[in-house]
């Protein structure tokens, strides 16, 4: 497993290229061309998959996903950073160290 740098507020993420994603049933489904592996992001990872389709800051992330979710902040940091921690260690994203 490769350790990761954790997290900033201010990095910003987006989602590699090859990767086949399908909608099943609300919920987000990706094949890794690269590695042959099978994610089922549920339907909030799919959410958070939509939108890194451009680059985002965790900030922005967290603002967006706490609002349509109506979830406490710190709730959502939380649960979106060890979701963002693991498609990273995954390589199914890029996470660029804000300023």
């Amino acid at each position: 497993m490769t350790a990761i740098t954790p997290i900033d507020a201010n990095d910003v993420v987006t989602r590699k290229d090859g990767n086949l994603v399908s909608d099943m049933g609300g919920e987000k489904v990706m094949m890794s061309i690269s590695s042959g592996k099978y994610y089922n992001l549920g339907s909030t990872g799919g959410r958070i998959w939509e939108l890194i389709a451009e680059e985002r800051t965790l900030n922005d992330l967290i603002e967006t996903l706490a609002s349509e979710y109506d979830i406490q902040a710190e709730q959502c940091r939380e649960q979106v950073v060890a979701f963002l921690e693991h498609l990273s260690r995954e390589g199914l994203i890029h996470i660029s160290r804000g300023v």
